[in-house]
């Protein structure tokens, strides 16, 4: 029996080779969907997918569930969009570019110079085009016949110095500083006067140049200014007229007294100084309210050509009501001020050294640092960190630094077996064997030694002993000389009769009007 059989060979019960076709072309037929199946199964699998999406949350939030598998999906994810990103990230890699020639302004003309623009512009930059061949070089070149220029005198430096550093020769110089110390003294020409300086021509080319001509101002109200005659070497001396009325500013006290100050037109110098002199002697929480009257006095110099000088304060005066509640006088060699209605007074009882309040008596009391009862030599007055701390009569400083628990320490000797100590400073503002005048400053109130807060600690000593302070009465006599006090007085009324903004008033008469220049270079030079 055969095990093949021949594909021409039908099997029993089919048709033959036409019926195998027939077959295999209906399988076929059954094989192939039908477009409307197609397109069912895709919608399907679409809506599966979105369903998948839906439940399955790819990008969770990262503050819930932490350490969860949904959490570490959600981690999985933004690192792989992290990585994502940064696979497309540039790099670093420097770019090949033309480098950049920074030019100096001659590089600048000297390229413009090479262009059309200095013909176009005549040769405004100073530079001319490139040399050609039928340039020819000059052999020498004329020099200057003058050279004018600007010295500064320095700290520590002379005249002659100076000259010699511009140019000056050796001869000339000395001549110049013998001419200029005639006339005022050197140390009176401050550090950093500028000296106009002429040069003229010389003879030889390595010889220094000749002082044709030096000016320069040598004091406020004197102008120096030396030439070349046919005999040589000439001073001439020029005097500025000079206006010393002093500046008066009153005004209003504001929310701010320097805002209100510098908005009256009071220099700054001044308003710091006004301030710092009511501070020493009232406190200025309670001394200036909005609504008083700040009046201030300053020393004023102005010249004929224009220049003005502001010097120390003379007065500061508080109004409140129209009435004077502070008029504090510079008054001495020491430039101290005094209080107008204090000046040539008596005053008797207990002198406040600061302006605070008593906190602490006389008497045994327990210490508040070492813990234990012990004697309190004195009283504590209780002031804000930095008041200023008053002599309470004139006398001599017998101790001024560190004494111990005292810490910074101030003890005056006021005579006939008195003496007072200040104890706790901030700072001493006396030294030791200087003499001293009731009411002024000698210290500020401070926290140091055996302290737990800023106070000051005052004592009264009778004999060597200390005593309480409260028990002895100090009279305080600030009367002066009959001509002193007169003079006080005098200068005091002079200088409140001065009319505020009468300084700044024009020196020179009004001038009649000018007409208008019609060039433009003579509108600039004007």
């Amino acid at each position: 029996m055969s095990l093949f059989k021949p594909r021409e060979v039908p099997e029993s019960g089919h048709g033959g080779p036409a019926a195998i076709a027939a077959a295999l072309t209906h399988a076929q037929i059954e094989a192939v969907e039908k477009p409307t199946d197609l397109i069912a199964r895709w919608t399907a699998r679409r809506e599966q997918a979105l369903t998948w999406l839906q439940t399955y949350d790819l990008a969770p939030d990262l503050a819930e569930d932490i350490g969860s598998r949904r959490w570490f999906r959600g981690l999985g994810t933004m690192l792989g969009l992290a990585l994502f990103t940064v696979s497309f990230w540039p790099d670093f890699e420097a770019i090949a570019a033309p480098p950049a020639m920074p030019l100096n302004s001659r590089q600048r003309d000297e390229f413009r110079s090479q262009t059309i623009a200095p013909l176009a512009l005549g040769a405004d930059s100073g530079a001319r085009m490139g040399p050609s061949a039928l340039v020819v070089p000059l052999i020498a070149a004329p020099e200057r016949s003058l050279v004018q220029l600007t010295a500064t005198l320095g700290q520590g430096d002379s005249f002659r110095r100076m000259l010699e550093r511009a140019g000056v020769n050796a001869g000339d110089a000395a001549r110049v500083e013998a001419l200029v110390g005639g006339a005022v003294p050197l140390g009176d020409v401050l550090p950093g006067t500028q000296v106009d300086i002429t040069l003229g021509r010389r003879g030889d080319a390595t010889a220094p140049r000749p002082l044709d001509r030096l000016a320069f101002r040598a004091r406020f109200d004197l102008d120096l200014a030396i030439e070349r005659t046919p005999s040589g070497l000439a001073l001439q001396s020029r005097a500025i007229p000079v206006d010393t009325t002093p500046l008066r500013i009153r005004g209003t006290v504001g929310t701010s007294l320097y805002r209100s100050a510098r908005a009256a037109g009071a220099p700054i110098e001044a308003i710091q100084q006004y301030l710092q002199v009511l501070d020493q002697h009232l406190t200025l929480d309670t001394a200036l309210e909005p609504g008083d009257t700040f009046d201030l006095v300053v020393a004023y110099k102005r010249s004929g050509s224009g220049e003005s000088q502001v010097g120390d304060l003379l007065y500061a005066g508080v109004e409140r009501g129209g009435r004077a509640a502070a008029q504090l006088l510079r008054w001495g060699n020491d430039g101290l001020f005094f209080e107008a209605s204090g000046m040539g007074a008596q005053r008797t009882g207990l002198i406040m050294p600061v302006v605070g309040r008593i906190t602490s008596g006389y008497g045994a009391r327990r210490h508040p640092i070492l813990g234990y009862t012990r004697m309190h030599a004195g009283i504590d007055f209780g002031a804000g960190y930095g008041s200023p701390i008053f002599a309470v009569g004139d006398g001599r400083v017998a101790i001024a630094g560190w004494h111990g628990g005292h810490g910074n320490y101030v003890r005056l000797e006021h005579g006939g077996g008195f003496g007072t100590g200040y104890g706790h400073m901030s700072r001493i503002a006396v030294s030791p064997g200087s003499h001293v005048r009731a009411g002024q400053v000698i210290g500020y109130v401070g926290s140091t030694g055996l302290s737990t807060g800023p106070h000051l600690h005052y004592e009264l000593y009778k004999n060597g002993a200390t005593v309480n302070p409260l028990s002895v009465s100090f009279t305080v006599n600030n009367q002066v000389d009959q001509k002193e006090l007169a003079a006080f007085k005098a200068r005091l009324t002079a200088l409140k009769a001065v009319q505020p903004g009468a300084a700044l008033m024009s020196l020179a008469p009004r001038q009649a009007a000018v007409a208008s220049p019609d060039r433009e270079i003579d509108r600039l030079s004007r």
